[in-house]
């Protein structure tokens, strides 16, 4: 079981294992190797990836989770979270939110957008618990599944959220060698 995990940024090396962890996540609609390329090279684009704190192993370790945004100038988008489920339900996914939010804030970002799948309560519930509303319904939002999608925003002009985990030591800039 994985208790602590490191943040940083996602770097070239790492798109095998999140492409893994898309396929495992996101079945038919996962992306390919071009898409997270595609994605990566976009303007204002910062994706990390979450990584055991191994004491009993040097180096880097199996990547655990990753998440993106996309900052156009007025709000972040969430683009992605993923969490392998061998650790889901264990704090990494909420550790990644809260360095997006870290990140929203950094940038001046007005507010972090996002869509999540209608019947994917588990984020739901987490989002909810960062302050996170819905704002609507995107029908069959999610291709090739077919599913709807809720909008949701979280707004920074408001206070921050005292209850959602305690901030982390996340990653500020993708090194030379993120993609």
């Amino acid at each position: 079981m994985i208790t602590e995990v490191r943040l940083r940024p996602l770097r070239n090396a790492d798109f095998d294992r999140v492409l893994e962890l898309e396929r495992l996540l996101f079945g038919r609609g996962a992306w390919t190797y071009g898409m997270l390329a595609d994605e990566l090279a976009g303007l204002g684009r910062w994706y990390i990836v979450a990584e055991p704190e191994r004491l009993d192993r040097a180096g880097d370790q199996p990547v655990v989770g990753y998440a993106g945004l996309w900052f156009d100038g007025d709000v972040t988008q969430v683009m992605t979270i993923g969490v392998d489920p061998a650790v889901q339900r264990h704090g990494v996914g909420r550790q990644l939110l809260t360095a997006l939010i870290e990140r929203s804030r950094k940038v001046k970002a007005e507010a972090v957008l996002l869509e999540v799948r209608v019947d994917n309560m588990p984020a739901i519930e987490m989002y909810r618990d960062f302050g996170f509303e819905i704002l609507g319904v995107r029908k069959r939002y999610y291709q090739p599944e077919d599913k709807d999608a809720y909008t949701m925003r979280l707004d920074l002009a408001a206070p921050a959220d005292d209850t959602a985990d305690a901030p982390v030591d996340a990653p500020v800039d993708a090194p030379g060698d993120a993609a």
